[in-house]
């Protein structure tokens, strides 16, 4: 049953079909066919529209177009084709956009992976997708695996260079010397893999979750209904595209409406919000320590980011006072918590406009064409307000990861993917998110979740960011850690630790603090590397 938060005419008109023959999936009647078609579409709605920025450079819809075909041109040249996998190696840049249309152009599968994998995930990752080409920037050229370490790869390709030598081809020679006669955009269906994102797990090799056209479709659908996206939106594409964030919420979402993407090599504030001012940037979704950074930036109060609608934000809460300061400085910003994961194509809750205030401790509703189940140890649903496991389905959600059977089985059960985030729905329909299922501190019995606490710590003043871990402990089997990070510098355990007591029952205070002097570590996504805060806690 859909919320009453998008009983709305605009949310575009849903239907019930059966998937598989076994299961019914609530999806909206009108849709892209394909991620391709996003783009065709956009080229021929608005051509001369802004598509591209890139610092000084710029590019219409049309050109965009032109630069995919060149693209899909000098990757057919190299024999590739329908359900080919082509490993995308590659910064924030036009080329990202340009090979990841001409592949789709082709009919091939992407496989986008960001610039901070290492050489043995690089090779891992193309074996077991069997990538047939790598297109990377030269600069990467050494992390690149060998012929040798993958059977089935063909081609190397750089960008920047234009020499072609035994074991690098060059793009940009490949596109120059390619026949300008048309070829034709390959045939692909619905449910065909467009793309397959390799999830950062923490244990065990990474699995490639594999994204269909119509996964794509549904999400961009959800992101243009629940943020009233237009062609009149530009976006600043400020996390990595070869995340599902960026390439999702940013890339696709600005391609499907036909608005513009302002593309920044790496997030530092002071540029991307230069970018925001000079692009008229209305639309965005980041991390909210990224937020917190544009906030320490001199002069922010009086920058002129009138036209920032839509402060899309995910994986991590966002501090009370952040959001109290943007709506000093920005009262025009309508802040956006949002929550999915790589399996559900990015969205899977949205907050609804207008909601943040009175429901700032959740991550909004489910968005229309999902549906989320509380689960208990035993798969058992329970009852509303009751915390479970989150269990997710929709036509958002991946059928499951690429030749991994067994990943796959244990991870989905009907057509639900198996989230390993605890949770809970109230009865207005909001969702709350109280901690990954493997981070739940057990204290002599009683269950801690460690956002409750971690929410507590950035309430204080001075915090800016806080994490907390389980110490082992051989009588209660674990203890309360925190790990903090307070640019100011360290402050008085005795002070952190006296206002937890004040607001958290006396088992969830932290008993040991770490400052730190960096802010957390994080993955690509944002989400904080718990499992080496825990390994530096070990070994101190």
């Amino acid at each position: 049953m859909m919320h009453a938060a998008w009983n709305d005419s605009a949310m575009g008109a849903q239907r019930v079909e059966a998937w598989d023959h076994q299961r019914l999936v609530r999806c909206f009647a009108q849709r892209p066919k394909s991620f391709i078609s996003l783009l065709e579409k956009a080229k021929n709605t608005h051509a001369h529209k802004k598509a591209l920025v890139f610092e000084q450079q710029r590019w219409t819809y049309q050109e965009t177009w032109h630069e995919v075909l060149r693209c899909a041109q000098a990757l057919a040249s190299l024999g590739i084709g329908p359900q080919d996998r082509v490993l995308l190696f590659v910064s924030n840049r036009p080329e990202f956009v340009f090979v990841l249309f001409a592949i789709q152009y082709l009919g091939a599968i992407a496989v986008p992976v960001g610039i901070r994998e290492q050489k043995p995930g690089l090779t891992y990752i193309m074996n077991q997708c069997t990538a047939k080409a790598v297109v990377f920037d030269e600069a990467l050229q050494d992390r690149i695996p060998a012929f040798s370490d993958v059977a089935s790869l063909a081609h190397r390709i750089a960008l920047d260079t234009q020499h072609t030598t035994d074991d690098v081809v060059s793009l940009n020679a490949l596109c120059n010397c390619a026949n300008n006669a048309p070829i034709a955009c390959a045939t692909t269906q619905e449910f065909d893999t467009a793309v397959i994102l390799y999830t950062s797990g923490t244990t065990g090799n990474p699995k490639g979750a594999m994204l269909t056209n119509t996964n794509i479709a549904h999400s961009v659908l959800h992101f243009e209904y629940g943020m009233a996206l237009t062609h009149e939106d530009t976006a600043a594409l400020a996390v990595p595209a070869s995340h599902v964030t960026g390439l999702i919420a940013i890339i696709a979402a600005m391609v499907h409406v036909a608005g513009a993407v302002i593309i920044l090599r790496e997030f530092k504030a002071a540029s991307f919000l230069a970018a925001a001012v000079e692009e008229h940037m209305t639309y965005t979704l980041m991390v909210p320590a990224m937020y917190n950074l544009c906030l320490r930036e001199p002069g922010f109060g009086s920058m002129a980011l009138q036209h920032w609608r839509i402060g899309g934000y995910g994986g991590a809460p966002m501090p009370v006072s952040v959001i109290e300061q943007l709506a000093h400085h920005l009262p025009q910003l309508d802040l956006r918590n949002a929550y999915g994961a790589t399996e559900t194509t990015s969205p899977t809750t949205l907050m609804p406009k207008g909601a943040n205030h009175d429901h700032a401790d959740t991550v909004g509703v489910v968005l229309p064409c999902a549906h989320v189940l509380v689960m208990d140890d035993d798969g058992v649903e329970v009852p509303h307000g009751e915390t479970g496991e989150l269990w997710i389905s929709g036509p958002m959600v991946t059928p499951g990861y690429w030749d991994n059977p067994q990943a796959t089985a244990q991870s989905f059960t009907a057509g639900y993917w198996h989230s390993g985030d605890l949770g809970s729905i109230d009865a207005q329909g909001f969702v709350r998110i109280y901690d990954r299922k493997k981070d739940m501190l057990n204290r002599g019995g009683f269950k801690i979740y460690s956002v409750e606490v971690e929410n507590c710590l950035m309430a204080m003043p001075g915090i800016l960011e806080a994490a907390i871990v389980g110490r082992p402990c051989p009588v209660l089997g674990e203890r309360v850690h925190a790990f903090v990070y307070a640019p100011g510098g360290p402050g008085a355990d005795e002070a952190v630790i006296a206002h937890c007591k004040a607001a958290l029952a006396d088992y969830k205070v932290p008993e040991t603090i770490t400052w730190l002097e960096a802010p957390l570590p994080r993955n690509a996504n944002g989400k904080v590397l718990k499992r080496q805060l825990r390994l530096q806690e070990t070994s101190a």
